[in-house]
């Protein structure tokens, strides 16, 4: 099974998107967005980004997991990892993006 994009509207009512690994595991999460076409230029973002090993930011948290940020050309956090207990697992879950997110279809939760 492929990756997909869940486009979904948060109990505040703004937009979000996350990416799901072809075994149903969230893999990266949006911020709110107040548009929905925000969110779907999100959605381009990450696919056209994933690619870029230079677009991943990778962090510890102050408890000592591991996490990543991918970032648009111009800086910006366009999506944001889970928490992992490694950082082998960090780094897998940013090989599962690069591999699902090009071509992942989007699933529009909001209609």
């Amino acid at each position: 099974m492929a990756g997909k994009f869940e486009l979904y509207e948060d109990k505040a009512g703004e937009f979000r998107f996350r990416l799901k690994a072809g075994n149903g595991e969230n893999i990266l999460a949006s911020e709110g967005y107040k548009q929905k076409a925000s969110a779907e230029n999100g959605i381009a973002s990450v696919k056209k980004n994933a690619e870029d090993d230079g677009r991943y930011e990778r962090k510890e948290t102050s408890a000592g997991k591991h996490m990543f940020n991918l970032k648009a050309a111009n800086g910006q956090v366009i999506g944001t990892s889970q928490s992992y207990a490694s950082a082998s697992g960090r780094d897998n879950g940013i090989e599962s993006v690069k591999k699902n997110a090009p071509d992942a279809a989007v699933d529009d939760q909001t209609s």
